[in-house]
């Protein structure tokens, strides 16, 4: 009697197992269907970019954006949405940046003798949150190479001196997250001594000229620095090494004001039976100005918005809420999600996966899940009706440079879109960074995965894993080399002081 009962209940378990299983498969299908379905993904997108523009904090359009985000929110079905506002230390927009070029060569006839000069107008934007530089006659170029201790020690004496700083042409993610991680020993090396400016040379080719900060907290920086368009730059440099001084007059009148206000825009949907856990899935709405912000990252603020729409279309309700979070003030350092992430403490053990997008529309290959290798029997499971998409992958990395980050280092599970560069790169923070580059196609299946994704890791019936305590965090930081990256970008003493992260 007692064996047949185990059986009983053995036969009665699996049937059970297997009808859930049934049930989730039908679950993520209905709302990958409903993600497929016409919406009003490009009008949105359309609104956001080519009639609001290019959203800086600050800037009328970027309230504009803010009240974008929450009518779009709201008609596309949240519970509740609002906003939470956060204070940014400095405002800051550039003025008409101007650079000109000058540099004397020999006469080749004899009979005329002495020099004559060249002079071109080079093409240049100020460096975001980098102060002002009054109209400054006849500053002496020199060249440090690509600005390591070896070419500022050949350089030789640079005060008082525009240093021009080389790059290699942006193809990968790697190449990016260089011309990031290189720039501060660069300022460094030109403050200690006591240059004028810094000009970095682009890295994109075709005179493309976009918008970077080496701020990291919305601090006005320690010198003034430009970007310089790539040909005018390597022709500089080309003049430098065949031994013609250079000089340039260069005016940098940027505007830069006290402390201003901005906004995360967040519409939830309330979990059926455990309201009060929480999925996120984010994109910032903020952008830089000189485009429109389409690919960085009009496009996956508008998918954040169609994922609420197709998951509330399809009728099914996740056990837990999920919010759908526009974050502000992403360009100038993470702020918007580093306020979240500070304001929201209280609240994090509850806390149940976040899922940030911030790479255009390139196809969605995986997801970093920040080195939780104790989420990834799980997450891979969840991700597996996303095949049919080509998303397969989930790698045990811990990414850095978008809204995960402060929610990361707070123990968080965090789950980035892995995507392929696409027309991404060339495009990212330029002027030609419009509407037009976004791929629609693709843009869709990246709603429904982002939109299965986020419901299935807010449906599990228990949290796919723990917020890790500062302990944890700081064992992956180092077992990831992630502490590499943290040191070489400026952050680590931040980590290590506890400024950084989660308290305990």
């Amino acid at each position: 009697m007692k064996m047949k009962a185990v059986w009983l209940c053995f036969i009665l378990g699996a049937v059970c197992l297997a009808a859930a299983a049934s049930t989730d498969t039908e679950d993520e299908a209905r709302i990958i269907q409903a993600a497929l379905q016409p919406s009003p993904l490009e009008s949105n997108l359309h609104h956001l970019t080519d009639e609001i523009g290019g959203r800086v904090p600050g800037t009328p359009a970027m309230q504009h954006a803010i009240e974008w985000g929450v009518k779009a929110l709201t008609v596309a079905g949240a519970d509740s949405v609002h906003t939470e506002g956060f204070t940014i230390p400095n405002s800051w927009s550039e003025g008409a940046t101007e650079m000109t070029v000058t540099a004397f060569y020999e006469v080749g006839d004899p009979k005329v003798g002495g020099l004559l000069p060249t002079v071109f107008r080079a093409h240049a934007v100020s460096v975001a949150w980098a102060p002002a530089l009054a109209p400054a006659k006849h500053v002496q170029v020199v060249d440090v190479g690509n600005g390591s201790a070896a070419d500022f020690a050949k350089a030789g004496n640079i005060s008082g001196k525009l240093v021009l700083v080389h790059s290699v042409v942006l193809k990968t993610w790697d190449d990016l997250f260089a011309e990031y991680s290189n720039a501060p020993p660069v300022i460094d090396a030109a403050v200690k001594g006591k240059a004028k400016a810094i000009a970095f040379i682009a890295t994109r080719e075709h005179d493309i000229l976009y918008r970077h900060t080496n701020s990291s907290e919305g601090e006005i920086d320690r010198i003034p620095q430009v970007l310089v368009a790539r040909e005018d730059g390597e022709r500089m440099g080309r003049l430098l090494a065949s031994g013609h001084p250079v000089w340039v007059d260069l005016s940098i009148p940027n505007n830069i004001g006290g402390p201003i206000k901005s906004a995360n825009v967040i519409g939830e949907l309330k979990g059926s039976e455990k309201p009060d856990e929480f999925v996120i899935l984010g994109a910032h709405l903020d952008s830089w100005e000189l485009g429109t912000g389409a690919l960085d990252n009009g496009c996956n603020a508008a998918l954040v918005i169609d994922a609420l729409r197709a998951i509330k279309a399809s009728g099914l309700k996740p056990r837990r809420s999920i919010r759908f979070i526009l974050f502000s003030g992403e360009e100038e350092g993470l702020l918007g999600s580093r306020a979240y992430s500070r304001a929201h403490r209280f609240e994090l053990d509850k806390a149940s996966g976040v899922i940030i997008y911030d790479s255009g529309t390139g196809k969605t290959t995986g997801f970093s899940d920040g080195g939780r290798k104790d989420m990834l029997d799980t997450a891979k499971r969840l991700i597996a009706p996303l095949q049919q998409f080509g998303l397969t992958d989930i790698k045990t990395d811990m990414e850095w440079g978008t809204d995960h980050f402060d929610l990361m280092l707070e123990g968080v599970p965090t789950f980035v879109a892995d995507q392929e560069e696409a027309n991404y790169l060339e495009n990212y923070h330029a002027i030609s960074d419009t509407y037009d580059k976004v791929d629609f196609v693709q843009l869709k299946k990246n709603v429904a995965e982002a939109a299965e994704f986020s419901f299935a890791l807010a449906n599990l019936p228990e949290k796919i894993g723990p917020r890790f305590t500062r302990a944890q965090i700081d064992q992956s930081l180092r077992e990831t080399h992630s502490d590499e990256m943290l040191k070489a970008s400026g952050m680590w003493e931040a980590w290590q002081s506890g400024h950084l992260g989660r308290q305990n």
